[in-house]
């Protein structure tokens, strides 16, 4: 479920504070334009919402008095749903609309999702299409009381530690060991069409952040082509053009930062090195200098008038 129904929730939140409130206010507390306001509307009468149009001057909108979400309103997975979509968005309304949610929701789901909400973690502010509620809420659970699982995946059975579960780029992901192999592992709940917990249990690892391993295991996934650069700039500098799921970053004390990353083609490199606009070093591959080099030469030749030779200036 995505971020429009938390969005309608907030709404809903709006309009239980009581009194008119006119498209113009909502469409700024919602951070959308008027138009979407008035479908949001429309969403809520399609759930039965008593939702009145107040027309005039100060016309806008208002729930008939006394109106309050009914317990039943949203079914188990429905509040799943909702709050896993609210959980990466900020804001005053979202975070009031998840509160209430909470509140309504039957003892029997309420611990079950607080787990979930625990374990959860995102690489950057969005939200993804959230799994099937069964394989979530089961790896949420494995995730908090560290007990061992068996997931079915397209390769077949595998046992699991989970350490955590992920959000990044609108797919879900839970990292953690292989038991077995004794080495990490990461995979796509999209793909787990079930979750079997195991006897037992497990002690996780130390300071173990599930999405800075989940980004570091795609920058460090084998691809055709090796880098090793070396920029003068600081972390931050460099991850505004290459984040933490292409490249791993490490300052030195020197006031330049030792950098790593594998992809399929170099061609698209050039470009971001230019848009540093640091100095940088290419230790490997060679043939990443000579696609700088080349791509700096016609740079050059293009910035030279029509006319003018490039000897002369």
């Amino acid at each position: 479920m995505t971020r429009p129904i938390a969005r309608v929730l907030s709404l809903l939140e709006l309009l239980q504070s009581g009194g008119v409130r006119t498209v113009a206010e909502l469409a700024s507390r919602l951070e959308v334009d008027e138009r979407t306001v008035r479908r949001y509307v429309g969403h809520l009468l399609d759930l039965d919402v008593p939702v009145e149009s107040v027309r005039g001057r100060h016309g806008g909108y208002r729930l008939v008095a006394g109106y309050r979400m009914p317990p039943l309103m949203l079914s188990d997975d429905e509040a799943l749903a909702v709050l896993v979509a609210l959980a990466p968005v900020t804001g005053t309304a979202s975070e009031t609309a998840a509160a209430k949610i909470r509140r309504v929701l039957p003892a029997r789901l309420g611990g079950r999702l607080d787990a979930l909400l625990g374990a959860l973690a995102f690489t950057s502010p969005g939200t993804a299409a959230v799994p099937e509620a069964a394989v979530l809420l089961a790896l949420a659970d494995a995730v908090t009381h560290h007990r061992p699982v068996s997931i079915r995946y397209p390769s077949g059975e595998r046992a699991l530690h989970a350490h955590g579960l992920v959000a990044h780029a609108g797919k879900w992901y839970v990292t953690g060991i292989d038991p077995v192999l004794g080495e990490e592992r990461t995979f796509r709940l999209d793909r787990i069409a079930s979750v079997r917990t195991l006897p037992g249990s497990f002690e996780p690892p130390e300071a173990f952040d599930p999405a800075e391993r989940l980004l570091a295991g795609f920058a460090t996934a084998p691809h055709r082509h090796e880098v090793t650069l070396r920029i003068q700039g600081t972390v931050e500098q460099i991850r505004a053009w290459l984040p933490a799921s292409v490249a791993v970053v490490e300052r030195g004390d020197d006031g330049w930062s030792h950098v790593e990353l594998r992809v399929e083609r170099l061609d698209w490199l050039p470009g971001v090195l230019a848009s540093l606009d640091l100095p940088f070093v290419i230790e490997r591959p060679d043939e990443l200098r000579d696609l700088v080099v080349a791509s700096a030469r016609r740079l050059m030749e293009r910035a030279v008038s029509p006319g003018t030779s490039g000897a002369g200036r």
